[in-house]
């Protein structure tokens, strides 16, 4: 059954949005992601960085998505404890490990400029409402990624 492309699109923003909500580690992708590409403007990337830059972006926040559809499917097929189960999950999860550790490599090749990074502290230092903001921004990240996981509650008369 294929459906139109609007459709599609609501279905994949409706399983993003639904990870977000239930998946702490996704949220701390997402907050790491918004503050590399925050900081990012302080570097003169070229559009081949900034292209690096996103792909590896996407490439940690999609391995996340599929280990958390993973998960889910996991969890759905064997409810309980199963060895192999665990072992499939542990793979998934291990996907992620790969993809994070490969982004900090990217991320070490593309900022580790230690010149700038005084200039960065500069910048904050020079307007303190820009270092209030900043603290601000990292208490609400903080609350952010804090925030309980949902997990699905089986509906009345389950």
């Amino acid at each position: 059954m294929s459906f139109p492309f609007h459709k599609s699109l609501r279905c994949a923003a409706r399983g993003l949005l639904s990870s977000l909500w239930r998946e702490r580690n996704l949220r701390i992708h997402t907050v790491a992601a918004g503050y590399v590409l925050f900081f990012s403007a302080f570097f003169d990337l070229s559009r081949a960085g900034r292209a690096a830059l996103l792909l590896t972006i996407g490439l940690v926040m999609a391995a996340e998505l599929f280990n958390t559809a993973l998960e889910r499917l996991c969890d759905f097929v064997s409810p309980g404890y199963e060895k192999r189960i665990g072992l499939v999950k542990d793979i998934a999860a291990g996907c992620v490990l790969c993809c994070a550790l490969a982004a900090v490599g990217v991320g070490a090749c593309l900022f580790w400029q230690p010149e700038r990074f005084g200039e960065i502290l500069s910048w904050f230092v020079s307007i303190p409402v820009r270092l209030v903001l900043f603290v601000c921004s990292l208490a609400a990240a903080a609350c952010y990624i804090a925030l309980p996981c949902r997990r699905d509650r089986k509906k009345r008369g389950d």
